[in-house]
């Protein structure tokens, strides 16, 4: 499964990952507001990866 992974696929899934686990850390040390505005990149990272693939699929 992992080996039909492109580079950009595998940075695009490391960037959502990461920007989940600042968005926790910020959200558990008190800064609710900044970890619910870094919390919704997630989304928008993964549609844009998305975005990517079906553009570069032709």
């Amino acid at each position: 499964m992992f080996k039909k992974f492109t580079t950009v696929d595998i940075l695009m899934l490391t960037a959502a990952f990461a920007s989940l686990i600042f968005s926790e850390v910020l959200w558990f040390s008190g800064e609710k507001e900044a970890g619910i505005f870094i919390g919704i990149w997630v989304p928008s990272i993964l549609g844009f990866a998305i975005l990517l693939k079906l553009i570069n699929k032709d």
